[in-house]
């Protein structure tokens, strides 16, 4: 997120003391969105990344702060397990404390993990790979979707928020009106209910495409802003979405070229199916417009984040209309 929370800083370093980390210097990074992040500067210079995630800005892991806590700590446990047990050295991984916890929770709201201050070149969500660099990631991912998934989360068949989302293409009024994108909000549900609609209807009749898939360990968002590349190996960050699903989940952010999908397939065994990637990047739109209409949805005020949210939104739900219309030609 850009914008620095005023009521999280100053509790940071009791949070931090739980890793044995006694940090001098807190430095916000505004990084992402949904989570806030810091380079942290203990006594002896060494350098740590926090990572505060707003358990009320996550409906993906769970339906209240309390369940979005439990899933985000089998998120970050698996990437702990994966790096640490697994030996897969591309996971940038949370640290463990002395008690063994990867999250710690800060007040109700948030929830800390700490991870090693990994010095290399990021990318930026949106941002084109070269032919070798989506090599190179594809590789990672086949190694990955081969691992035992543990105790890794279940990444649901359906739509978080879908039914809401689909109540308020009804009433786009419901939206209410507790901050400045409330009235937007509805104004841009109302002249994109039909379109919508009928895009929930495609992911809805996809979705049947997947029962009795074979699921696999998959991160879930392996776009360029969550890579990190040091020396030309890629490293993956951001591992809140790590679940079971099939690996189209992860494949469509990477590529559709059908010659590096046979590259994935020889070194993995399985050949992708288009059509589920198709419906991976379809559901990557509605979630987000599920998503940014919960948030305006509730009582929201003005800053940077919130507008680029609002950008978001248009930009997205704009792009599913051009879509229906593409696919209706």
């Amino acid at each position: 997120m850009r914008e620095r929370p005023p009521d999280l800083e100053d509790r940071l370093y009791d949070a931090l003391a739980v890793w044995g980390i006694h940090a001098v210097a807190l430095n916000h990074l505004p990084l992402g969105s949904g989570d806030h992040h810091w380079s942290a500067t203990d006594t002896s210079g060494r350098r740590w990344f926090a990572t505060a995630a707003d358990l009320a800005h996550k409906p993906f892991l769970g339906p209240d702060p309390a369940s979005v806590r439990r899933g985000l700590t089998r998120a970050m446990d698996t990437a702990a397990r994966l790096h640490d047990d697994e030996g897969l050295g591309f996971v940038v991984a949370p640290l463990r404390t002395p008690g063994d916890d990867t999250v710690v929770p800060v007040g109700d709201r948030y929830a800390l993990s700490v991870f090693p201050f990994v010095d290399g070149t990021s990318g930026d969500f949106g941002g084109e790979l070269s032919a070798d660099r989506r090599a190179r990631v594809l590789d990672v991912l086949a190694q990955l979707h081969r691992r035992d998934p543990g105790e890794a989360p279940a990444v649901p068949a359906g739509l978080p928020g879908r039914d809401r989302l689909a109540a308020l293409l009804d009433h786009p009024a419901g939206t209410g009106d507790g901050g400045p994108h409330a009235a937007p909000t509805a104004e841009l549900l109302a002249g994109y209910a039909g379109v919508l609609r009928e895009r929930l209807a495609e992911f809805d009749h996809g979705v049947r495409a997947l029962a009795g898939a074979a699921a696999v360990l998959t991160h879930g968002e392996p776009h360029p802003g969550n890579l990190l590349w040091r020396g030309g190996r890629p490293l993956l960050v951001d591992w809140d979405t790590v679940g079971l699903a099939v690996p189209e989940r992860d494949l469509w952010l990477v590529t559709d070229d059908p010659g590096e999908l046979a590259r994935y397939a020889r070194v993995s065994g399985h050949e992708p199916d288009p059509a589920l990637m198709d419906l991976y990047r379809l559901r990557w739109d509605l979630q987000d417009v599920a998503e940014f209409v919960d948030w305006f949805s509730a009582p929201h005020r003005g800053g940077p984040d919130t507008e680029q949210a609002w950008r978001d939104l248009v930009f997205v739900v704009e792009r599913l209309g051009d879509g229906a219309r593409s696919s209706a030609l």
